[in-house]
């Protein structure tokens, strides 16, 4: 359980730093925060008076909750999968699960979806926090959201959204480590390791950017339903000369404003932008999730296996 926590957190963090930059582009997409922006301010709108080393720094908004969240969540996302692997596994007909025996995929995708459901008390508050510091102008520290969120809701506040997110990561998971799984053993058949350290790093690349954008394919209208519920009253107005209706009616003085459900979300970006709206981003986000998971399995599998001693990462053993 030990390594399977600082190996997840480790591979968790690392993944973070590398993708960020995207990560912001396509959370700015989904929110919609990129409408009517030029493309010169994509990083931030007065990057252009900017020294070179803040626009630099830009690309890493909202990145502080992440890497403290997602290598926390990679963290328990490990050991509750693998514990629920093994525990699935013993239970299926045919009683003693050996090391050598795989599991069925069927069962590898339960696990991943038992971890991702696992996930949700830290991922909740983290997505949150990230992509409204993401999408805030000015610029706000992941620090200073927090501490808005928590004054106005207190512990309610910060799993704004929380209902969509379970769901997103259940589901997401699920197919994270099917996808893995299934890849894996083709890659593995296809072309033997037989103790060539190059070609099992090749594979272990692959397989986890294969992993990636499989994951997020299955799930990216709800990530984009998700980042629109938790950045509503980020959004910016409509261009104009369009017919855009606002996802919120005003709320009356001096009456706390309503807090959209997921449902009134995706019910409202279908009429205004089309079915078009649940995939924006996605080639962005793709191209992310394929270098994110691959170095993020490859820091996994070798930490696991050079730290700790313990070969075959997860899923098969």
């Amino acid at each position: 359980m030990s390594a399977d926590f600082w190996a997840g957190y480790l591979s968790g963090a690392i993944g973070i730093i590398i993708g960020n930059p995207l990560d912001l582009l396509k959370t700015r997409i989904q929110a919609g925060s990129l409408r009517s922006t030029p493309a010169s301010a994509l990083v931030a709108p007065s990057d252009a008076q900017r020294p070179p080393l803040s626009r630099w720094t830009s690309l890493l908004r909202g990145a502080a909750a992440p890497i403290l969240g997602y290598g926390a969540l990679n963290a328990l996302l490990f050991v509750t999968y693998n514990r629920s692997l093994a525990l699935l596994s013993s239970s299926t007909p045919g009683g003693d699960h050996e090391a050598s025996e795989q599991p069925s995929l069927a069962v590898i995708w339960t696990a991943g979806a038992i971890g991702g459901l696992a996930t949700f008390v830290v991922s909740a508050p983290t997505e949150l926090v990230k992509c409204r510091a993401q999408v805030s102008s000015p610029p706000k520290s992941s620090l200073l959201v927090a501490k808005e969120l928590w004054s106005r809701g207190g512990v309610r506040g910060m799993y704004l959204g929380g209902g969509i997110t379970s769901v997103r990561d259940a589901v997401g998971y699920g197919f994270y480590f099917w996808s893995y799984e299934l890849s894996k053993r083709y890659m593995y058949s296809a072309f033997p390791v037989d103790k060539n350290q190059t070609q099992e790093a090749v594979n272990v690349l692959l397989c986890g950017g294969l992993a990636g954008v499989v994951t997020w394919a299955t799930i990216f209208p709800l990530d984009v339903i998700k980042t629109r519920l938790q950045t509503h009253d980020f959004l910016l107005p409509s261009p104009l000369g369009t017919s855009r209706q606002p996802l919120l009616s005003p709320a009356p003085e001096p009456t706390k404003p309503v807090t959209p459900s997921a449902l009134s979300i995706a019910r409202s970006a279908y009429a205004n932008e089309g079915i078009g709206v649940f995939f924006r981003g996605l080639g962005v986000c793709s191209a992310r999730a394929f270098v994110v998971n691959a170095v993020q399995w490859a820091v996994y599998e070798w930490t696991m296996t050079r730290v700790f001693g313990i070969k075959g990462g997860v899923a098969s053993g």
